[in-house]
C-alpha cells in the first residue's frame, strides 16, 4: 500500500510579519521562482506516495489550486476547514475522509519546511512503513545544527520518545543537544486507525465534533468543505498537545540532513547565504566607498542583500523610515552601533534593526565582513537613508 501524504498549508506566517495588517503566508512566498508548498509538492510526487491531500481554508483555496496546477498534480482531495482549530482537528479531519482505508499510512508534512537530500528522507519513511501498528506514531527528528530557540526539541531512549521540551532558550537547548536532542520537525507518520485510536481515547470531544464536520461535510471537484458548525465545538489544540503529550508509544525517525521551517528572516538569509551563487548576478552588484553590496533577490516587501564592508570601511551612521532590517554575519567581526548601543558581532550571529533605529556598521580590522540582510518593509530603495554621519562626505 503506498503512502498518503497529508499536507497541512493553513498557516499564517505571522512571524515574518509581525507588524504588517496583510502579510503573505509563509508557504506562498515567492523566494525566486520557488515556494515551500511548491517545494512541497514535489516531494510528493514520489513513487512511495498515493495522491496527496491538502489540509487548508477558504482563504488559500485559489492559491493551493493554483500550485497543484503549476506542479501538475490531477490527482489530489482538498479538506478546507470552516474555522482555525490549530493541528489536532486538522489532522484528524483529513484523516476521517471516506476514500482513506483503516490501515492506510499517512505521512503528516508541514506546506512551509524545506528539506533537502529528500532521498534520504523517503527512505527513512519507506523503511519504517512495516511498523506502524493500529496505536503507534513515528514523529521526525532532525539533527540539530546550532542551539536554537525557535524549535521545539524531543528526548530518545531506545529509539523512542521520552520527553518534548518547547522552544527553550538558548542555554537549556545546548543542554539538550549535549543529550542527544533533536529538533522536533512538526511531521508525523502513523496509519489511519492510529489517528482514530489516539483521538478517541485522549481527545473524544475532538473527535466527535470532527467526524460530524466530516459525515456533514459538502463534497465538489475534489474539494471537502467541512462542516462549520460541527468543526467549530472542536476543542482548538494542537496536535502535540492533544495527542503526543499523553500517548506513550512514540518512535523517533532521527534525520541528519538540512532543514529549515524558515520561520524567521535569520533562517532566510542563512538559506540565500547557502545559495548565493545560485541568485548572484554581476549586474546586481553596486560598489560604495566603504565596499560593495549585492541583491541577490527582490521579493515582495522584502530585499535580500549581501554586503562586504572592506578593511577600515565604515558606512555612514543613518536610519530608515519604511523598512527594518534583519543581519546575519557571514564573515569577519563588524562594530555596530544600534541606537546608543556599541558592540562587536562575529559569524554567524544576528541582529534586528527597527524601523527607524538608527545604526552603522563599522569594519575596524584588517579582514573583511560579509553580512547577509534582509531589508523588509514598503520602500526598499537607496533614497530610504536618512544619513546622520558620514566619513565620505555624503551627509547634506
Amino acid at each position: 500500500m503506498k503512502i498518503r501524504p497529508v499536507i497541512l498549508c493553513g498557516g499564517a506566517g505571522t512571524r515574518l510579519w509581525p507588524n504588517a495588517k496583510k502579510h503573505q503566508a509563509k508557504q506562498f512566498i515567492d523566494f525566486g521562482s520557488w515556494t515551500l508548498l511548491g517545494k512541497t509538492l514535489e516531494r510528493v510526487k514520489a513513487s512511495i506516495f498515493d495522491a496527496p491531500i491538502i489540509s487548508t481554508n477558504a482563504k488559500y483555496l485559489r492559491q493551493v489550486k493554483q500550485h497543484l496546477k503549476k506542479h501538475k498534480i490531477r490527482k489530489f482531495k482538498i479538506v478546507l476547514e470552516p474555522a482555525k482549530r490549530n493541528t489536532a482537528p486538522a489532522i484528524l479531519s483529513t484523516a476521517l475522509i471516506k476514500d482513506i482505508p483503516n490501515e492506510q499510512p499517512l505521512m503528516f508534512l508541514a506546506a512551509d519546511q524545506l528539506i533537502e537530500k529528500v532521498g534520504l528522507f523517503n527512505k527513512a519513511i519507506k523503511k519504517n512503513q512495516k511498523k506502524l501498528t493500529q496505536n503507534n506514531i513515528f514523529i521526525f527528528g532532525i539533527k540539530p545544527t546550532m542551539p536554537s530557540n525557535e524549535f521545539g526539541y524531543f528526548l530518545t531512549k531506545n529509539n523512542k520518545v521520552s520527553r518534548f521540551v518547547e522552544k527553550p532558550k538558548e542555554a537549556k537547548a545546548k543542554q539538550i543537544i549535549s543529550k542527544k536532542g533533536y529538533w522536533n520537525s512538526g511531521m508525523f507518520y502513523l496509519r489511519k486507525d492510529s489517528i482514530i485510536n489516539n483521538f478517541k481515547k485522549y481527545q473524544p470531544n475532538i473527535y466527535r465534533n470532527c467526524n460530524k464536520a466530516v459525515t456533514k461535510a459538502k463534497y465538489k471537484s475534489n474539494v471537502y468543505y467541512l462542516n462549520k458548525q460541527a468543526f467549530t465545538k472542536a476543542t482548538a489544540k494542537s496536535f502535540d498537545y492533544a495527542i503526543l503529550e499523553k500517548t506513550k508509544d512514540i518512535n523517533a525517525i532521527k534525520l541528519d540532513i538540512p532543514w529549515s521551517d524558515l520561520g524567521s528572516w535569520k533562517e532566510i538569509c542563512k538559506m540565500y547565504g547557502r545559495n548565493k551563487r545560485h541568485y548572484f548576478k554581476k549586474k546586481n552588484v553596486f560598489h560604495r566607498p566603504w565596499g560593495s553590496y549585492v541583491n541577490l533577490f527582490n521579493g515582495k516587501e522584502f530585499l535580500i542583500k549581501e554586503l562586504y564592508v572592506k578593511p577600515k570601511g565604515i558606512l555612514s551612521l543613518q536610519k530608515h523610515h519604511h523598512r527594518a532590517e534583519h543581519w546575519v554575519v557571514t564573515h569577519g567581526k563588524p562594530k555596530i552601533t544600534l541606537n546608543k548601543k556599541y558592540f562587536t558581532m562575529k559569524p554567524d550571529e544576528t541582529i534586528f534593526i527597527p524601523l527607524g533605529a538608527i545604526h552603522r556598521i563599522e569594519n575596524p580590522y584588517k579582514k573583511p565582513v560579509k553580512i547577509i540582510e534582509a531589508q523588509v518593509g514598503s520602500i526598499l530603495k537607496e533614497t530610504d537613508i536618512v544619513r546622520y554621519q558620514d566619513v565620505y562626505g555624503r551627509v547634506k
